[in-house]
């Protein structure tokens, strides 16, 4: 028995990770990596193993940085399973498709480029294509429910146990067996924190010996949030005072949905203008949005008791879906006094560096960032205070003010990933993953009772 690690190492985004067992390798997670350039050539690269020859590929959930690599790997020769939750299936189905045709579209413009210095240039080819996608999407098989064991082969068992981070997120519990001997491993994917709207908190541990963890926010506590929320309230009301408009980079999974919640909640409490507008300008958080509706087997009790009184967590007067991209373009007509949801959450791509354009610049406008910006990212950078940003080759000023609000992260904090691990009941080993290497190195000093080892990428450890 072996594990790999080939993605998320010492790093935050890419999550991949390899069990070989009795003669099967089951994969977790085939994620993209995502932020500077040096990341993204990270993603052409081999992946450190044959996907031929992988049997089983678990997805702990749909975010891009953990299913973005799943075309690549099936245009690549895998040829197994792929198995993980129903809402996962939907919502990956989502991200990778967006995903292909962002892709496209990148080497459309860079052949273009190219061509136009050189007109031998070699033609700027994708990652993988929608095609490519659509082929991946074969391969998706059992659907698996949370609690319920699934046995892949002889010797190895699969137990998905819900997170609590985005919908359908899942820790994966493998039980493995070979030549007599025993190991339960334990994937926390990403895991979400307690007692957040929505989604159910993420379900207490089993016993491992052997346990993979995320540290994202492995040094540092959110804020509460309730004083989130209030601060997200008045960060839109001043900046309507202030006549301009606000800004806001959301993830497209859950974040956007869960901004959507509480600003329903907040015009009905009467804290927030009953006649503001916003605008959801992202078509894949439009669909994501549509998605969560069918998934009530996700929700807590509170969001269910809603939409079983026929009322809808992520819809007020005054929000629109704007689809299209003229729809779009109009946006920037508006001067003041709307709310603009638009992605990427780390502004790597898709229409908010638009709107960043537009309203950055604006002393009257404000940014307001709702979920983690990684290194090299211009999301990151603007948080960082950087007083000139380049969006689209052109320089621009950030005067608009900016506001960081971590109380709606998707992800556990310090204490609660401490809390989690501790429920497992010192596990022999704790590889820690998904996370930068000076985050990891300090919650490895607050583990006890365990051996914390930081995987460097492609190193293979006997189980």
């Amino acid at each position: 028995m072996e594990i790999s690690f080939h993605g998320a190492d010492r790093n935050v985004t890419g999550s991949c990770h390899l069990v070989t067992c009795g003669g099967k390798q089951i994969l977790i997670d085939c994620g993209l990596y995502q932020g500077g350039h040096e990341l993204a050539e990270e993603n052409s690269a081999p992946f450190g193993f044959n996907p031929e020859k992988v049997d089983f590929l678990l997805l702990t959930h749909a975010h891009l940085d953990h299913c973005g690599r799943i075309p690549l790997l099936t245009k690549q020769g895998f040829k197994g399973e792929i198995i993980t939750t129903a809402a996962s299936r939907e919502l990956a189905k989502l991200v990778m498709l967006d995903s292909a045709h962002l892709q496209e579209e990148e080497a459309r413009w860079q052949t273009r480029k190219l061509v136009r210095h050189n007109h031998n240039a070699t033609e700027v080819t994708p990652l993988y294509s929608v095609l490519d996608t659509l082929n991946s999407l074969d391969f998706f098989g059992r659907t698996a429910e949370y609690g319920k064991e699934l046995k892949l082969t002889e010797g190895i068992r699969a137990t998905f146990l819900d997170a609590g981070h985005i919908l359908g997120s899942a820790c994966i519990f493998l039980e493995l067996e070979e030549n007599g001997q025993q190991r339960r491993l334990l994937f926390s994917g990403d895991l979400g924190y307690s007692n957040r709207a929505i989604l159910r908190d993420p379900t207490p541990p089993p016993h491992a010996d052997v346990v993979v963890m995320e540290t994202t926010y492995g040094d540092r506590l959110h804020k509460a949030l309730k004083p989130s929320i209030e601060e997200l309230y008045a960060a839109i009301t001043d900046t309507f005072r202030r006549g301009g408009n606000v800004i806001i980079p959301s993830f497209a999974l859950e974040r956007t949905q869960e901004i959507l919640y509480y600003m329903r909640e907040g015009i009905k409490s009467g804290q927030l203008p009953a006649s503001m507008s916003v605008f959801l300008d992202s078509p894949m958080a439009i669909s994501a949005t549509e998605i969560f509706q069918h998934h009530p087997e996700c929700y807590d009790k509170e969001t269910n008791k809603l939409f079983h009184s026929g009322q809808d967590p992520f819809h007020f007067p005054g929000l629109h879906f704007t689809r299209e991209v003229a729809e779009s373009i109009a946006l920037n007509q508006i001067g003041g006094g709307a709310v603009i949801i638009a992605g990427s959450g780390m502004c790597t791509g898709g229409r908010v560096r638009h709107h960043l354009k537009q309203n950055l610049w604006r002393e009257n406008s404000s940014v307001i960032f709702v979920g983690y910006a990684a290194r090299g990212t211009l999301a990151r950078n603007i948080v960082d205070g950087a007083k000139k940003v380049r969006i689209f080759n052109e320089e621009i000023a950030v005067r608009a003010r900016i506001y960081t609000i971590g109380g709606f992260s998707a992800h556990a904090d310090r204490d609660e990933l401490l809390a989690w691990h501790k429920q497992i009941n010192h596990p022999t080993r704790t590889f820690l993953v998904h996370g930068e290497e000076d985050v990891m190195q300090s919650f490895a000093q607050q583990l006890h009772g365990t051996e914390a080892i930081m995987p460097k990428l492609h190193e293979v450890f006997s189980l």
